[in-house]
């Protein structure tokens, strides 16, 4: 038997090749298949099963190309509904694997048609749960990404009686391998670790501690973010189907000359610059949106981008592939091709280019008493700034900045410092401001991390929101 536990840092996304005698299974799979082909073929075996335990809604999964390349029928959990040919198992059902076998859990809650699959080894004693959204390290799945009419109320109540009926009942040391780990937005409170066992959980999961069905519901439930809106596209995606990720990278890796780049933009084009941020804020196009591979580029464009846009696109030399399936892992098919020599290209032919000035946190230190018109824009999560921010800030999450009514009553005469929590955010808010007309505003360099170390800027807390 060997298990693979596949992680991508920036979706927090763990799929997981798990094989025995020469066959393979694949749970959860990215849209980029490669690297599951490669590795089965690397050790010589074939892809038998595709085990999917929901429908995802932070990413494309790519169950359909690896369907269509092996032969290995996809598989969903009960009452899964698609738009194209599924195998939708039955609780309890046993699909066999060399001298192994997964026994399918049906575990509702985080979505209803979501399953766990408990992997027997050949001996066949429980092994592993490999749990999709169903339980993480430390936490379960919010409930609230709507099946039908019900409430998250009601899925979490839902949920309440899958940890007791399906989960709690395992032993101890049974591995658990879930789909996400910290950083992912499909819960609230995930561990730094990506696997644990159902005992490790048992006795720190808040979530899994003795409690009554009223109790699990309240503490699960509370404190939830609003969950990003690219979820629901994704997860209809997910059910409807998509073009081929080949078609998509064909598309979308498709050089573009200086004259060519430019003709686009002058029609409804997205321009997307993926560049460093430290290199984006020296100079870039003018027009447009900065969200840098080395942050948590899928989740950030999913949550700021349109899907229904045509998009160009400005990389680092060699990242254009790298680019275009971290955008086609959460929905986006509509990549026009990229601008050939980057921005160098671009600034050395003379064109128009435009900045964004950063400032270190002791000239804004410097600048606060002596501005009369200096507004100091957080754009952190509601939570990050009730735990600390610059007195009297303006408090503009990322996730809100591309709606226009939440920018509309910046002034010509403010001047605007932006800032995060460490930096890479308030590129990505600044050039969306810059988008939107908004030029008179500092970038300010090391965010939150390096403001509340000057003593000269007065900070304060929210408490009515941390309690």
């Amino acid at each position: 038997m060997f298990i693979k536990q596949l992680y991508t840092g920036c979706l927090s996304e763990a799929a997981y090749y798990i094989e025995s005698e020469g066959e393979a299974a694949i749970i959860d799979p990215l849209r980029d298949i490669d690297e599951y082909i490669t590795l089965a073929k690397e050790r010589n075996a074939g892809i038998k099963y595709i085990f999917e335990t929901h429908f995802h809604a932070d990413f494309v999964s790519g169950h359909l190309d690896l369907s269509k390349q092996t032969g290995a029928p996809i598989i969903y959990g009960p009452g899964a509904k698609t738009n194209f040919k599924v195998h939708n198992s039955k609780d309890g059902e046993i699909f066999k694997l060399g001298k192994i076998n997964f026994e399918v859990l049906h575990t509702p809650g985080h979505t209803l048609e979501s399953a766990c699959y408990l992997l027997k080894d050949e001996n066949d004693k429980a092994h592993a749960l490999f749990t999709g959204d169903t339980l993480f390290v430390g936490d379960v799945g919010r409930p609230d990404l709507s099946s039908g009419n019900m409430s998250s109320e009601e899925l979490a109540g839902i949920m309440y009686d899958t940890i007791q009926n399906k989960i709690l009942p395992l032993a101890d040391d049974v591995i658990v391998y879930p789909a996400h780990g910290a950083g992912s937005s499909c819960g609230k409170n995930l561990g730094p670790n990506t696997f644990s066992t159902i005992g490790e959980e048992r006795q720190t999961n808040y979530a899994l501690q003795p409690q009554t069905k009223e109790e699990f519901i309240k503490v699960v439930t509370e404190g939830l973010a609003e969950a990003p809106k690219y979820f629901a596209i994704n997860a209809k995606i997910n059910m409807q189907g998509y073009d081929s990720i080949e078609e998509v990278k064909q598309k979308g890796l498709t050089p573009l000359s200086l004259d060519a780049f430019k003709k686009l933009m002058t029609e409804d084009v997205l321009i997307l610059d993926t560049r460093h941020a430290d290199k984006f804020t020296e100079g870039f196009i003018p027009g447009s949106i900065f969200i840098g591979l080395e942050g948590r580029f899928a989740e950030w464009a999913g949550a700021l981008l349109p899907f229904d846009k045509p998009m160009i696109l400005v990389t680092e030399p060699g990242m254009e592939e790298e680019t275009v399936i971290r955008l086609s892992r959460v929905g986006f098919d509509k990549m026009l091709g990229y601008l050939q020599g980057s921005f160098e290209g671009w600034s050395n032919a003379g064109e128009k280019v435009d900045m964004i000035i950063n400032i270190e946190a002791d000239e804004l230190a410097m600048d606060i008493p002596h501005d009369p018109n200096l507004v100091v824009v957080d754009v952190r999560r509601e939570t990050e700034y009730a735990d600390g921010h610059v007195k009297d800030a303006q408090n503009i999450p990322l996730n809100e900045m591309t709606d226009v009514a939440a920018i509309a009553a910046f002034e010509d005469s403010q001047n605007l410092y932006v800032h995060c929590a460490g930096g890479y955010r308030s590129v990505i808010a600044s050039s969306i401001l810059k988008r939107q007309g908004i030029h008179n505003l500092r970038n300010v360099l090391g965010g939150w991390g390096k403001i509340k170390e000057e003593k000269n800027i007065t900070v304060e807390k929210d408490t009515s929101v941390l309690n």
